[in-house]
């Protein structure tokens, strides 16, 4: 194999991964005669052995390089997406629907949101999530497309499936699959309640897990983002939320400051009417445009 060693890794299933992560830095694009020899390797069964938990380092240095992207297509053109994560090497050719086009290729569109999540120089937890949250959309029933019927119901297996393959940190497996669960519910919350907003709000922790909550927004803004026509656009649900976070929190200073106890459901309650009051004008002339 011709391939060139790369900082003395001697194992070459890793100097294949190694190559691909590279390509995600800076100038890191790969020549043909690199992705030919890294094709020959992996036709030739050379990940066949490998320790997933060995591969992990290679895929998190790729993912939060500068356009992760390259690392990937790199993978999947040399075949060792395949091979290391079928589940998103499936996503290719199966399409959804997005506002300024008829349809967007899923596997194409999750790699230009994790490409977007590079670019807001987000952290690693973050990166991984906006990879995987679209997993179930692979083997949608077809008598629902362009739907992508209960699709979460299946995405969230494979999320566990490939956390425990590749030994990742909890932070990492537990925001991914917050996204997975919580993404389309985020982008549908102009057409909400104050009620089912509060809801989400306290569903998704925002008031206890601040940090964990604004990641959630961060790769929903970038899944936003990464649809034709949006690049440029402010995410208009993370405002929103934002607004009603705040709106919550000031009820739970005002409880903080009193006396006794508040029992969830009253707090629920309170924090519901404090959104409605901070959102009507809002709210209502999103109304048609969740």
């Amino acid at each position: 194999m011709s391939m060139p060693r790369a900082n003395h890794i001697v194992d070459p299933a890793l100097i294949l991964l190694d190559l691909a992560a590279g390509a995600a830095q800076p100038g890191g694009w790969l020549d043909p005669e690199t992705l030919s020899d890294m094709t020959r390797l992996v036709k030739q069964g050379g990940l066949a052995g490998l320790d997933a938990a060995q591969a992990w380092p290679f895929l998190a240095k790729g993912l939060m390089g500068e356009q992760p992207s390259r690392m990937l297509l790199a993978l999947r053109e040399s075949g060792a997406l395949a091979k290391l994560l079928p589940e998103v090497d499936a996503l290719f050719g199966h399409f959804q629907s997005a506002d300024e086009s008829e349809q967007v290729d899923i596997g194409e569109h999750q790699w230009r949101v994790l490409d977007k999540t590079a670019s807001a120089h987000a952290p690693l937890p973050v990166r991984f999530s906006a990879l995987l949250f679209n997993l179930g959309k692979s083997d949608s029933p077809p008598q629902h497309l362009p739907a992508h019927y209960r699709h979460v119901d299946r995405c969230l297996p494979r999320i566990e499936a490939i956390c425990a393959r590749f030994h990742v940190l909890p932070e990492l497996r537990e925001l991914a699959l917050l996204v997975a669960q919580e993404l389309e519910r985020v982008h549908r919350a102009a057409r909400m309640r104050a009620a089912s907003i509060t809801a989400l709000l306290e569903r998704v922790d925002a008031f206890g897990s601040p940090e964990r909550y604004l990641d959630l927004l961060k790769v929903c803004a970038c899944d936003y983002a990464a649809y034709p026509g949006n690049e440029t656009k402010e995410y208009p649900k993370a405002r929103l939320l934002e607004q009603a976070r705040h709106a919550c929190l000031q009820i739970d200073g005002q409880i903080e400051q009193g006396n006794g106890p508040e029992n969830s459901a009253h707090l629920h309650e309170r924090r519901a009417v404090a959104v409605a009051d901070a959102l009507r004008s809002q709210r209502w002339a999103e109304e048609g445009t969740a």
